[in-house]
């Protein structure tokens, strides 16, 4: 499927002109987002869909409208990078480069199998449009942050973004790039926080608080915004904002509020989704529910 803004054009990068935001589009997309989610890890039986589905509509508006990328040619220049430093959401970022055209999305359905370019996490080295291999929380900001000041070096125009988990923020390495970035005035590099309170374990708060997360990140010298992750024009407005703050000398944290299993009834807020695939029966209920969202959700 096509989407406003991200018309493919071979040999040119997507997202060169900012296009207005099509809420039906996004509706329509982040439905099928979600719906490749629950057939990945249904048909694998393995996978994590939980915070696969919480981060759905940031990464439909964000390579909708935003990112510049060209799916004939992976390694472009002048692409913008993104970074899925929650590497075990592999289902979504899957879903979104088949989606824009990296892959058929046939391939999805592959996912976790022996021989697949779709490994439990993204590999760089194997799927297209992988731009670091992720998996070992903690270390994505960091490379997003090297990406960047190398882009820097060669005088380039590019923006870096990084999808971090709250429960990610636990890691050390991540408050390590967070000054890092801040005393070296990295502005092009956004960070997108998909803060749906629940890791693995349960809810952040309990079992090791970040918050307050805004307080916290600014004091490394970043402009921190917070948005609705479930709200198609506040997430667009809040990435739209981030990029116009370059030239500012901060980069930028974008806060968003999900809801972990976001679409799926029976999945929404439970820690126990974090990586727990659902049984035939239990993926037929997901699919009518996705197909029966109606929006404005997460509100």
């Amino acid at each position: 499927m096509e989407v406003s803004g991200t018309t493919k054009i071979d040999g040119k990068l997507r997202n060169t002109e900012l296009k207005p935001l099509n809420i039906d589009d996004m509706i329509s997309l982040s439905k099928t987002i979600r719906t490749d989610i629950i057939r990945e890890t249904n048909h694998a039986y393995s996978g994590h869909p939980g915070g696969s589905l919480s981060g759905t509509d940031i990464l439909c508006v964000l390579f909708s409208y935003f990112l510049r990328f060209n799916p004939d040619n992976p390694c472009a220049a002048g692409r913008d990078r993104f970074i899925m430093s929650k590497g075990h959401c592999a289902p979504l970022i899957y879903a979104i480069l088949a989606r824009m055209g990296y892959f058929p999305p046939e391939e999805l359905l592959t996912f976790r199998f022996t021989g697949s370019r779709l490994q439990g996490h993204p590999n760089m080295l194997k799927c297209p449009g992988i731009e670091v291999s992720t998996g070992s929380l903690g270390q994505g900001l960091s490379v997003g942050l090297g990406m960047a000041l190398g882009a820097r070096l060669n005088r380039g125009d590019e923006f870096v973004y990084v999808m971090n988990g709250d429960g990610e923020m636990q890691e050390g390495q991540i408050w390590e790039a967070y000054m890092a970035a801040g005393h070296y005035k990295v502005d092009s590099l956004i960070t997108l926080i998909d803060n749906n309170n629940l890791q693995i374990d349960g809810n952040v708060n309990e079992v090791m608080t970040i918050y307050p997360l805004d307080d916290k990140i600014k004091a490394f010298n970043w402009n921190v915004m917070k948005a609705n992750g479930h709200d198609f024009k506040q997430i667009y407005d809040a990435i739209k904002a981030a990029r116009a703050n370059k030239g500012s000398g901060k980069p930028t944290a974008i806060i968003f509020k999900t809801h972990k299993g976001m679409g799926v009834s029976f999945m929404l807020d439970k820690a126990e989704w974090h990586g727990k695939p659902p049984n035939d029966k239990e993926a037929e209920i997901a699919l009518k529910d996705i197909e029966a969202m109606k929006y404005p959700w997460g509100q």
